[in-house]
């Protein structure tokens, strides 16, 4: 078990005093040298063969029978409306319209036994992101709350800020596209989503955040093609990048190098660790060129910005190739029910058909192209998935409720066994056939293959070693 401790006077490889004190005192107590520098060995993110992740995260609820688990041999109301198409996966029934996908099927891996048990959107999308349910009853809660578990990306940035190669770094550690889940949703109140922020260990690691705006209140930039103009990717709390010149750098890093004299009105502890952080991480994205040149989507050419797809999605899921060969380690890519429904297809089918399936179909094979092309696909984990399925049986127009007891999973890279299905389903794609992958066993999959141990643990709001995973298993049987 690795139990990390975030602590304020630390040295320059973020280790306190007392934690060096009492690791040269454990000696006396039989922790030899080489159990020492055992323990050195198993620092996280430095085994793992993914360098990073690329998390697409389809907010809504895919249907399981209109995309990777299609049963054409089930009854007529619960089939669904798409055909299956050939693939270079044997024994995969994809959907038509996923026809792109189905060509490179080779390179991913489809998890049909996705399953748990909270069939609420904002409780299933923390579950998803973080590996734990959220504290939060079914129904009784929409958005983030400092309660909530950290993400994974979270986790992933908190123990990267611990390693000394981290302290060169011109990069966030963990960045969300386009948008915070919710931010372009139409509803009553502003949505936040839980799920991708830092919950309790603090705000000082929750993700770096673009932001991209629609043309009005009844836009949808992920069912249309993007300009340039809309798609600058500026940091949240931050001007537009292209509006960053040279001068205006130069006061805003004076500006940053004066707040170090309000440091003496902050408490001492964590609050001052955690200005540090961020005064750090401000200053870093504001001067650095490298994250300047990363998010300018416009450097990419023409004809590979046209394979991933003009629309929001498409231009996201792109920017995060950017950000991961920049060297980002965790990004995700948020496909928001931006009309507040897509993927959360109670209505019908049509929105599938027309926009979403082939959205997702063109910018995953795209992703996995292009990464295999540039010798990234080996070191970056790609995951594709929703928060839930759907249910088998559908109304008249094809609609479907929500359905968290069955849904599938798209893995790819990072030795992830490509063309092949694991797990399986019954007839009507409504419970696993075998014991069900939890969203416990994703989140240790994913560490597992960063290199991170699932036993551990960073302290909690109550100063308690908490693990990262409780429960869940790494699927080792996805890797060859």
């Amino acid at each position: 078990m690795l139990d990390l401790f975030p602590r304020p006077n630390t040295n320059c490889e973020g280790v306190s005093r007392r934690h060096l004190l009492q690791a040269g005192g454990a000696g006396l107590l039989g922790l030899s040298l080489p159990k020492l520098l055992a323990a050195q060995e198993s620092q996280p993110l430095t085994n793992g063969r993914a360098k990073s992740v690329i998390f697409l995260f389809l907010f809504g609820g895919p249907s399981q029978l209109e995309t990777f688990d299609m049963k054409p041999d089930a009854p007529p109301k619960i089939r669904g409306p798409f055909k299956p198409v050939a693939s270079r996966t044997p024994g995969l029934r994809i959907s038509e319209h996923l026809s792109r996908s189905a060509q490179v099927s080779d390179k991913f891996c489809v998890v049909r036994n996705m399953s748990h048990g909270f069939n609420d959107h904002s409780g299933a999308g923390h579950y998803i992101q973080t590996g734990k349910e959220w504290h939060i009853r079914i129904g009784q809660g929409f958005n983030a709350t400092p309660k909530d578990w950290p993400s994974m990306g979270t986790v992933v940035d908190y123990l990267s800020q611990r390693l000394p190669v981290n302290l060169q770094r011109e990069l966030p550690n963990y960045v969300v596209l386009p948008n915070f889940l919710g931010r372009l949703q139409e509803y009553k109140v502003q949505l936040r989503r839980p799920g991708e922020y830092a919950g309790w260990l603090g705000r000082g690691y929750d993700p770096v955040t673009t932001m991209i705006d629609k043309r009005d209140g009844k836009d949808n930039p992920y069912f249309r093609d993007c300009t340039d103009d809309e798609l600058d990717f500026r940091i949240q709390g931050l001007v537009k990048h292209k509006e960053l010149t040279n001068n205006r750098l130069s006061r805003r890093k004076s500006l940053l190098e004066e707040f170090d004299g309000s440091r003496q009105a902050l408490d001492a502890g964590n609050a001052i660790d955690a200005y540090d952080r961020f005064q750090q991480r401000a200053l870093s994205l504001v001067t650095s060129e490298k994250t300047r040149n990363a998010l300018d989507i416009r450097r990419e050419p023409d004809k590979l910005r046209d394979a991933y797809g003009r629309n929001l999605f498409g231009q996201s899921t792109l920017m995060a190739r950017r950000l991961i060969e920049a060297g980002v380690r965790f990004t995700t890519v948020h496909y928001d029910c931006v009309n507040g429904y897509s993927w959360d297809s109670h209505r019908s089918s049509n929105d599938l058909q027309k926009h979403l399936i082939p959205g997702l179909d063109q910018a995953l094979s795209a992703l996995l192209t292009d990464l295999d092309d540039r010798g990234l696909l080996d070191e970056t984990l790609v995951v594709a998935m929703g928060e839930m399925g759907r249910t088998p049986k559908a109304n008249g127009s094809w609609g479907r409720g929500h359905w968290s007891t069955l849904f599938p999973a798209v893995l790819a890279g990072a030795g992830i066994r490509g063309g092949v299905l694991y797990g399986s389903s019954d007839r009507n794609a409504e419970y696993a056939t075998e014991s069900p992958t939890s969203p416990e066993d994703l989140a240790a999959t994913i560490y597992h293959a960063l290199g991170i141990d699932a036993e551990t643990r960073v302290r909690n709001v109550e100063d308690r070693p908490a693990p990262i995973v409780d429960g869940g298993k790494p699927v080792l049987g996805l890797f060859g």
